[in-house]
């Protein structure tokens, strides 16, 4: 990340318009908005990555952020033809994942495409070992995800409330929620904008009100 007063040299963004600067979440212009606080969030809880760990779509996140902790890595992927997926299964339906299997489930941007998000999160407590940890993230303001729509939906745009809702009964009180965003963060990021066209200090700034990004580490205790 460039200096905190230094602004991107791109020029001048047109944003009073009603079409996106990008409709690829600003993938074409640098590292996406989000996943500035994504990797933050993974960042700041990366002792939590270690032993046996699953992850969806691929181990990025696992070999970024695990250094020499992770013994064994897995990759979750909902439908077959993922060449970087050891595991195929609906999170929703995951009855064939064994119980207590891992020390860490890394489930970035996923829950907003499972219609059944109390089924998913019931499964992620029961493959987890009782020390386990959940780190996830999921969209709070966002536009569609056009790939994911068409080919298995998507569904949900979430609140730090809801969230605290949804994983009450799964993990108890064993859940911190942390959220990510400002109203300037939350326009640039509607607008395809990349992280590295606003300071860090704009981007670090946390209004509560403009949740763009909502954090979950959840421990899954003795019992659900």
């Amino acid at each position: 990340m460039r200096d905190q007063q230094k602004r991107s040299t791109r020029g001048p963004v047109e944003l009073w318009q009603t079409t996106p600067v990008s409709r690829l979440f600003g993938t074409d212009r640098g590292n996406p908005i989000d996943r500035y606080y994504i990797e933050k969030f993974l960042n700041d809880h990366s002792a939590d990555i270690r032993g046996s760990v699953l992850e969806v779509g691929d181990d990025t996140y696992t070999r970024r952020f695990g250094a020499g902790r992770v013994l064994q890595s897995e990759v979750l992927h909902a439908v077959a033809g993922n060449p970087k997926s050891t595991l195929v299964a609906d999170l929703a339906t995951a009855d064939s994942i064994p119980a207590e299997r891992y020390d860490c489930v890394i489930l970035t941007q996923t829950l907003q495409f499972i219609y059944d998000v109390p089924a998913a999160l019931r499964h992620v407590r029961r493959i987890l070992r009782p020390t386990g940890v959940l780190l996830a993230t999921c969209a709070g303001i966002s536009q569609i995800s056009r790939y994911d729509m068409d080919r298995w939906g998507d569904y949900w745009r979430f609140t730090s409330l809801s969230l605290q809702k949804l994983l009450e009964k799964p993990f108890g009180g064993n859940c911190e929620i942390q959220s990510y965003g400002n109203v300037l963060a939350a326009t640039a990021f509607l607008h395809g904008l990349a992280c590295d066209e606003l300071t860090r200090q704009e981007l670090d700034h946390v209004d509560p009100d403009y949740e763009l990004l909502l954090a979950v580490r959840a421990v899954a205790g003795k019992s659900a």
